[in-house]
């Protein structure tokens, strides 16, 4: 039986509407419309909820079952509320789940966005099946959505799985406002500072790199420059994702003796960047973890790709449902 679902992304520079069909096997993308994010909440909930109308009526998808809302944290997803999340100035306890209430009258949700695509993969990507499953943002930032004896785990104020503020380091990185920490090891943005304080250390004594010719320029190394040295054989990109996989490992360690999952599944930069992280990870993680949990634990990179930023806020809509 396939079940259409709407689902919503607000970021900090864009937002989304996506349409979709759940078809019990998976999900099926029908219709997305992407744009800036408007200037204020309430300009954007509007922008949002048209676009939404607008895929319903070209895709005549009359029977719409259910709304997600993804988002960055901190939320109150039990009253429906974002709390000045870092990228959104000014969105100070807005209520973004009443106005679609209201607007289409059907089931609305929101999760953060680790959440979201937890919800997501655990469903229609690389760890269904399971009732004990972790995913790992790996992106700009380092987040974890947790599936804990067979439903979504959100803690006590919507504030669990909160992995990148764990120190792995006296020192190294800031990500998370934390220097040393798995954010700062494990995240674009964190790479890109790792690679740039190495290219000091490197070309100070003497080393060339293709990715930077001055020091100058060290500041300026993004991730994607790193990820593409790194594929070309450049000796201190090659060192930078090393070090990042070992930080991996060491954070996943901590992850596998505390939860025991039986899944993680790890995306963005992991999935595009697997070959380079995961000998490093795994060395790491065998070498640190318990070995009964560990055994029956798999590392995987997302099942869904790229397309698990817009299933994630659709999977919010079916747990809306109460179908999972």
């Amino acid at each position: 039986m396939t079940t259409w679902l709407g689902g919503i992304d607000i970021g900090g520079t864009k937002c989304a509407a996506v349409l979709g069909k759940d078809t019990g096997d998976g999900i099926d993308i029908a219709a997305k419309s992407v744009f800036p994010t408007p200037g204020s909440p309430q300009a954007a909930l509007t922008a949002l909820g048209d676009a939404l109308e607008r895929l319903l009526r070209e895709q005549r998808a009359a029977d719409l079952r259910a709304i997600g809302i993804s988002c960055g944290g901190p939320l109150d997803s039990a009253a429906g509320l974002v709390l000045s999340p870092p990228n959104l100035p000014g969105w100070d306890r807005i209520d973004v789940v009443a106005p679609f209430k209201e607007r289409f009258g059907i089931p609305v949700g929101l999760q953060n966005d680790a959440n979201a695509c937890a919800l997501a993969e655990w469903k229609w990507g690389a760890g269904r099946g399971t009732r004990n499953m972790i995913f790992l943002t790996f992106g700009t930032g380092m987040g974890a959505g947790l599936i804990l004896d067979g439903r979504l785990y959100t803690g006590t104020n919507d504030m669990a799985g909160e992995v990148g503020h764990m120190r792995l380091e006296p020192d190294g990185p800031e990500g998370y406002g934390k220097r040393g920490s798995f954010e700062g090891f494990c995240s674009g943005g964190g790479i890109a500072q790792l690679a740039g304080s190495m290219a000091l250390d490197w070309l100070r004594s003497g080393r060339a790199t293709r990715l930077c010719s001055g020091e100058a320029e060290a500041a300026g190394i993004t991730a994607r420059e790193v990820g593409e040295a790194a594929r070309e054989g450049d000796e201190l990109a090659l060192d930078v994702m090393r070090t990042a996989g070992r930080q991996l490992g060491r954070g996943l360690a901590v992850l596998v003796d505390i939860l025991n999952p039986e899944r993680i599944v790890i995306g963005s930069i992991y999935a595009r960047q697997r070959a380079l992280l995961e000998p490093e990870m795994l060395e790491q993680l065998r070498r640190e973890a318990l070995a009964l949990p560990l055994g029956v634990c798999r590392v995987v990179p997302s099942g869904l790709g790229e397309q698990v930023g817009d299933a994630a806020s659709l999977s919010v809509a079916r747990h809306a449902l109460g179908l999972d």
